[in-house]
């Protein structure tokens, strides 16, 4: 019966054409994201321009074997290996690096000063913890896992493993990883505010279901660890598209 199949020949895959990308990006409505990047980065170029914000040969150097390093791209074979990987020449390979600095330094001089006090002003907001999960959709099941916590007839990993509708603490016996205030839904944040270590807190309602949680640590804000992501987040949200046609 296969023999009776006609034999296609169909043509070979080639690179596509820079227009022919534009039109997949348009095709596939992705074009207002990569669009909305490419003006900050113009945005980015102008007000270092405006500002005098410069990179030197020696840094934009320094830049660029440390990133040879990173992606070991060790020799000259590896780093053509690479760009022609990535479709690009050395020159956009530069340019992007160039751009990375501008950004950094720019970053340094519009916030650098405020990170302090905005650690400061938003301590709690940096604080982590190390947290255990069981979800669940019912409330009598999630009031069941409480009373077998506090009676301590099973542990949490094993209650976790049987009864967690969440994915990642399901799979880990309920442990979900170090996590900032931050990040949490309000509701879990308001909840485990006030607990102490080892505490299992809980039922506690929100969209997702019913969390059964257990403070397994709490980890002080340390500002030296997180001083780049408070500066990148003041720099976002400085570069949302409202902010672009502020006055310099």
């Amino acid at each position: 019966m296969l023999d009776s199949i006609p034999q296609l020949t169909f043509p070979e895959i080639t690179p596509a054409s820079d227009e022919e990308i534009l039109a997949y990006l348009r095709h596939s409505f992705t074009i207002a994201t990569i669009a909305a990047a490419a003006e900050q980065n113009i945005y980015i170029l102008r007000v270092c321009d405006r500002l005098g914000i410069t990179v030197t040969d020696e840094e934009l150097q320094a830049a660029g074997d440390s990133f040879r390093h990173k992606h070991k791209l060790l020799g000259v074979s590896e780093t053509i290996a690479w760009l022609t990987q990535q479709r690009i020449s050395a020159e956009d390979w530069t340019q992007g690096i160039r751009l990375s600095l501008l950004a950094q330094k720019l970053k340094e001089h519009l916030f650098g000063e405020n990170v302090d006090a905005h650690y400061i002003n938003n301590r709690d907001s940096y604080k982590r913890v190390a947290l255990s999960q069981i979800l669940v959709k019912d409330l009598t099941a999630a009031t069941t896992i409480v009373q077998l916590l506090q009676e301590n007839r099973v542990s949490f990993p094993a209650l976790a493993l049987e009864y967690s509708r969440g994915k990642q603490s399901k799979e880990n016996g309920g442990f979900l990883g170090i996590r900032f205030l931050a990040e949490l839904l309000p509701e879990i944040t308001r909840a485990i505010a006030f607990a102490q270590e080892g505490e299992v807190v809980g039922p506690i309602q929100t969209q997702m279901g019913y969390h059964i949680l257990r403070i397994e640590k709490w980890i002080p804000a340390n500002l030296s660890e997180i001083r780049e992501e408070i500066l990148e987040s003041l720099f976002q949200a400085w570069l949302k598209p409202n902010n672009f046609n502020r006055n310099l």
